[in-house]
């Protein structure tokens, strides 16, 4: 541009003066951006899974600087994911054995809640009925030296009960699976040939049964029973309107006291209320098979598996708030979310033992 004047030079320069002063305001009135997302993957336990998607939006609708990716993918994958970081929280049934803590000294074991597990079973003309059924007699039938429904141990165990001559179908989990864990767990309990030959975990060398078959994950269970008459299978409570949708048996479990009981919540609460003192700080105990005549014998805690040291304190923090809001019994262990999926909310001493291990998250 040409200026035929100093004067009209400055009048150009004052113009571009005040076109740069009203540029820098408009700038300046520009809301800040808000802040980033702070994105978490919760995975692993299918018995949590149901919960979990219970829980997240109604928790991201009050926090929406978090997203939580939740994945039903069984416990073994959670404990795995969450040890090698993929993976910010780890659900699982099953928590860490002592060789898994002592290779991984930095993971934390954070009950969220206590579930039930049921047996179930597909027994044309008796899935009204609640058969009766005890650890070695669920033993013999995983390692293949119950073979009938009408076996004696069985009958033995259900007087007037017309079992049929039938061939049992024995379903078991595929996956690492925290379910397996307390199930076996049970088992190894009651049973000492089965503590000795197989033992417990939430991966076992399942015995080779004629006809046995593998499903994935509890919906993959439900599944399976549903289409395998005279089948057996365990799955977590939180499926058990699905398992009640296919009109499949819920079993009497044999429980400590030599009594049988159902898995409702007021029998877990029985266990629990057994258990529950003998919890130690890092929060790594076995609830199945406790004492007490209304106790049901297979309940355990449902943990959180975390990292104590997060890659930075922006995650440590999001994760730290949303576990402290999943235990809280005005959050996360409210009634209308614990009863939707029949688990049992934390007692006040485990929610402070919890709390305690969620305040190590760095």
């Amino acid at each position: 541009m040409l200026f035929r004047s100093k004067k009209a030079l400055s009048h150009a320069l004052k113009g571009a003066l005040v076109v740069s002063a009203l540029g820098l305001a408009s700038l300046s009135a520009v809301p800040a951006s808000a802040a980033p997302t702070i994105s978490l993957l919760e995975t692993g336990s299918t018995l949590l899974y149901p919960l979990f998607n219970l829980w997240v939006p109604v928790y991201t609708k009050m926090n929406p600087d978090v997203r939580i990716t939740t994945q039903g993918t069984g416990s073994g994958t959670g404990i795995a994911q969450a040890i090698s970081g993929v993976a910010q929280i780890g659900a699982s049934d099953a928590y860490m054995s002592d060789a898994q803590v002592k290779e991984h000294p930095d993971m934390l074991n954070i009950p969220l809640a206590i579930s039930i597990q049921m047996i179930n079973y597909n027994v044309p003309g008796l899935n009204n009925k609640h058969l009766k059924l005890s650890g070695p007699v669920l033993a013999g039938i995983y390692s293949g030296t119950i073979t009938n429904w009408d076996d004696a141990a069985i009958a033995k165990l259900n007087p007037g009960v017309k079992l049929p001559n039938h061939k049992i179908v024995p379903i078991h989990r595929t996956d690492g699976s925290g379910d397996t864990f307390i199930f076996t767990t049970y088992l190894s309990d009651t049973t000492p040939e089965w503590a000795q030959k197989v033992g417990y975990s939430t991966t076992v060398s399942w015995p080779n049964v004629q006809g046995g078959i593998g499903a994935n994950g509890n919906p993959g269970m439900v599944e399976a029973l549903k289409s395998t008459p005279y089948g057996i299978a365990y799955i977590g409570i939180s499926w058990k309107k699905p398992v009640e949708q296919a009109k499949l048996g819920i079993a009497m479990l044999e429980n400590k006291a030599g009594k049988f009981v159902l898995p409702t919540v007021p029998n877990a609460k029985a266990a629990a209320a057994e258990m529950v003192a003998k919890t130690p700080a890092d929060e790594r105990i076995s609830l199945v098979y406790a004492p007490g005549a209304k106790s049901y014998p297979i309940i355990n805690y449902e943990y959180a598996i975390v990292k104590s040291d997060q890659p930075n304190a922006e995650v440590a923090g999001a994760i730290r708030k949303f576990l402290t809001w999943a235990i809280s019994p005005k959050g996360g262990n409210a009634p209308h979310f614990i009863e939707a999926v029949n688990f049992v909310p934390l007692p006040e001493s485990v929610v402070k033992l919890s709390q305690a291990q969620i305040d190590k998250i760095k």
